[in-house]
């Protein structure tokens, strides 16, 4: 299921006031692929024309032997480039486009107990229906129907949670039939809507707690396979972690029945990759499967980027969601999250403590 952190972070990575690239190579990357994200973060002025424009401007792309590039509006003008009039590169800030985006957004919040159709939204948004969708998809990277049928979705879990029942939570969320509810569940919900509103009632995981390098590591399973791998420092804490989302589930250490998962890992720690058959089984979307067989495919003791990983999927601007796929990842090493960095090098974000990615990297390198 697309969470309303995934679509949040892409939402605030599309209108945020960020930092502009590093490098002017960066600047002309930006240029050539349009980025709106980058408007208001630099402009390019052309000496052949005197002419300057933010960097998703429409029109031809100059030569780069002509582009120079300025800080905002005010700089190129005191060096005497003026205005474009196709972009108006003065009215910065955030995007009409991801502005529209965000409006719609807002709008589906507001009505998601209601009939929501692309014909209608492309109404509210003053475009065509086909011209409305590309425009959605391009900021978010979804669709308006795979966006309402998330946040349908999550206002479920909502009232589950509260213990409503699973009519009274799929109607209040805007779902038309209890089918409609159970065509995105398991795989999007997690567990059957019943179960979950239960807390896991009724499910089985056993597990067992080992020292490693990084500190205490719980691993859970199924009978199907591993479904969670938890770090911390003390047992407490990843008994924890494993009881935050099953807390009404069947949760049982077993050490001995365990003890195969656990040589796994001892190998791993040992400079051992893990088999490529080991199973697992953790619940996801599409696009959350794909950037984890992406990651799983890193070799051993490499590391790639969020945005080298987004570009092998076809989705150079999902870089916000492809880090947000692995903050979802329930089996930490199994699936190695730690081997993704930042485009120059930094550890960035890691569940578990970045000095245990480090860790893990490390050891990792010295194998």
């Amino acid at each position: 299921m697309l969470n309303t952190q995934q679509t949040n972070f892409e939402l605030e990575d599309a209108t945020r006031n960020r930092e502009g690239p590093a490098s002017e190579a960066d600047k002309w990357k930006a240029v050539l692929a349009r980025d709106e994200t980058q408007d208001g973060t630099f402009v390019f002025g052309v000496r052949s024309t005197g002419i300057y424009c933010k960097p998703s401007c429409p029109a031809r792309h100059p030569h780069i032997e002509q582009v120079v590039f300025f800080p905002g509006p005010g700089e190129a003008e005191q060096s005497g480039f003026r205005a474009c009039k196709r972009c108006r590169p003065r009215e910065q800030g955030s995007s009409q486009r991801t502005e529209l985006v965000q409006r719609i957004c807002e709008f589906v919040e507001r009505h998601l107990d209601e009939k929501l159709t692309l014909a209608s939204l492309s109404r509210e948004a003053g475009l065509s229906p086909f011209h409305f969708q590309r425009t959605f998809k391009r900021v978010l990277g979804i669709t308006p129907r795979q966006y309402i049928e998330a946040r349908r979705l999550e206002k479920v879990r909502r009232f589950l949670r509260r213990g409503e029942t699973v009519t009274d939570a799929l109607y209040g969320a805007g779902f038309t039939s209890r089918g409609r509810l159970y065509e995105k569940s398991p795989g999007q919900l997690g567990v059957n809507p019943g179960t979950f509103r239960r807390g896991g009632e009724g499910l089985s995981i056993h597990y067992t707690i080992i020292d490693s390098p990084v500190g205490r590591l719980l691993l859970g399973a199924t009978g199907t396979g591993i479904c969670a791998v938890c770090i911390g420092a003390s047992d407490e804490a990843v008994e924890a972690a494993l009881k935050e989302d099953y807390y009404a589930a069947d949760l049982c250490r077993n050490d001995r029945q365990m003890k195969k998962w656990a040589e796994e890992f001892a190998k791993y720690f040992d400079g051992r990759e893990f088999p490529a058959d080991l199973p697992i089984d953790v619940k996801a979307t599409a696009f959350q499967w794909r950037v984890w067989k992406q990651i799983q495919a890193i070799p051993y003791g490499e590391t790639s980027t969020y945005s080298e990983i987004a570009e092998t999927l076809g989705k150079p601007r999902a870089v916000r969601a492809v880090a947000n796929a692995c903050a979802s990842n329930h089996v930490a090493i199994l699936i190695p999250c730690h081997r993704v960095v930042g485009k120059k090098g930094d550890l960035r974000g890691y569940r578990w403590g970045v000095k245990r990615k480090q860790t893990l990297l490390s050891l990792e390198g010295h194998h």
